[in-house]
């Protein structure tokens, strides 16, 4: 297994489309089992493919307290969402250390494959519900800050930027001068 790097917003790559698996074979294996070591490791509750450059529909979340109870979803689809919708301080490993309230569906119905591409459905509420919407809009090229005012979404662009540009320094100090 092997730690994999996490694009950070506002990196473009975070907005292209993630295209259907359609080999269920040991590269999509390893690929999860990089996925989850990374999630684990950040620590994180969810991790698209998307956000490890990686433009397959493929989510690892543990929304878990024991933080051993791994889902993987493979081709998600949302096959029916509540009328009723709840607001959830969110935060994402692709932009770290912030944290807001988005408004979801409080319960949605989930069909996925499995990692030898066995359909299954799952309804998810609360934390899980709020996590699988999170996840699939990484696949859709969607980061949670999208649904924020613009003058949010561009503090919080400006603000990772500096801290960017502050490790780079750092990395590289004579690249500074």
């Amino acid at each position: 297994m092997a730690l994999l790097s996490i694009l950070r917003y506002p990196d473009p790559r975070l907005h292209k489309l993630a295209k259907p698996v359609t080999d269920f074979d040991d590269r999509l294996k390893q690929l999860i089992a990089d996925m989850a070591e990374t999630m684990y490791e950040a620590p994180g509750i969810g991790l698209a493919a998307t956000q490890v450059d990686v433009h397959q529909q493929v989510i690892v979340m543990d929304t878990s307290d024991t933080r051993d109870q791994l889902r993987v979803l493979i081709n998600p689809q949302i096959v029916w969402a509540s009328d009723d919708r709840q607001v959830y301080e969110e935060g994402c490993l692709s932009v770290p250390g912030i944290y807001d309230g988005v408004e979801r569906p409080s319960k949605v119905r989930v069909r996925s494959c499995d990692v030898d591409g066995n359909s299954h459905e799952f309804e998810a509420e609360g934390l899980l519900a709020v996590c699988v919407q999170h996840e699939m809009d990484h696949l859709k090229g969607t980061v949670f800050v999208e649904y924020l005012s613009p003058l949010k979404r561009n503090r919080i662009k400006s603000k990772l930027l500096k801290e960017e540009r502050e490790l780079k320094k750092e990395r590289h100090p004579m690249a500074a001068r």
